[in-house]
């Protein structure tokens, strides 16, 4: 049975998955794929305010007015959540369901939340930065000088004009081969680093896939068990109704034997 704690734990996940959506939606990026997910998760939270409104009719029934009153307290600010997080699962958003949405109920989920509502890219970095100064620099590597942007003034091209001079034409050659080459080994390494990341996504997905299939079959075991723990719950239930039909049975007979013996001995 679901209790309230627990079902303020599943809105602020829900509210978090939300969050996540709308954030990649504002950052067009396609991520609809947690919408099964979601509407999962609101049909367990709906299931889960039936049970606790069951309940609070158990305690008001039984006399704990307090708590059933504290009961209805959270069950109506759990309502109310409810409402808001489908109005915004559905695209009806309004200022009352985004301030729910941006609430966590748990102070421990606020940097979560903080990250979720920010509109930074995944993994977001850091702002590149330039600076500008009066005086140029020289440049620090040959190629900079061989690939320089073309100037009109001829004084300003001297470095790669006398360099170029002072090369012949295999050198000139043989120096563009070295610049490509460090070029392609650059590549080279970019490739291995990228290589090395899809390698490590698809091992985290297997053991992902390997957890839920680890998950699934726990649950399936719990699921048996609890179908064990009911048919012997049945069972007893039906020797103690069986006990108790035969002790008024044997009650019976022995009132009878005595109602004879006081027949016969008041004769």
């Amino acid at each position: 049975m679901s209790t309230s704690s627990q079902l303020f734990l599943l809105s602020d996940h829900i509210k978090l998955s939300l969050l996540e959506r709308k954030r990649a939606q504002s950052l067009n990026l396609e991520d609809d794929t947690q919408d099964g997910h979601i509407s999962r998760s609101l049909d367990q939270f709906r299931d889960g305010l039936t049970n606790v409104d069951r309940e609070r009719q158990r305690l008001f029934e039984a006399g704990d007015a307090t708590a059933a009153s504290n009961l209805s307290e959270s069950l109506e600010t759990l309502q109310k959540q409810y409402d808001d997080l489908v109005a915004q699962f559905h695209g009806f958003a309004n200022p009352s369901t985004t301030a729910t949405l941006t609430h966590p109920n748990s102070d421990a989920l606020s940097e979560d939340f903080a990250h979720a509502t920010s509109t930074s890219p995944p993994g977001g970095r850091k702002p590149k930065t330039v600076r500008f100064s009066d005086t140029p620099q020289k440049p620090p590597s040959p190629s900079h000088e061989l690939f320089g942007p073309y100037r009109d003034d001829p004084s300003d091209s001297a470095g790669y004009r006398d360099e170029a001079e002072a090369m012949s034409n295999q050198q000139i050659h043989e120096y563009h081969s070295q610049i490509l080459d460090q070029q392609d080994e650059q590549l080279d390494r970019l490739g291995e680093s990228i290589s090395r990341q899809r390698e490590l996504s698809m091992q985290i997905g297997d053991e992902l896939d390997s957890h839920v299939a680890m998950l699934d079959e726990v649950e399936g075991v719990t699921d048996r068990h609890q179908s064990r723990l009911d048919r012997a719950s049945r069972a007893l239930g039906k020797v103690a109704r069986g006990a108790s039909e035969n002790k008024q049975m044997t009650t019976i007979i022995v009132l009878i034997i005595i109602l004879v013996l006081l027949i016969v001995i008041l004769k």
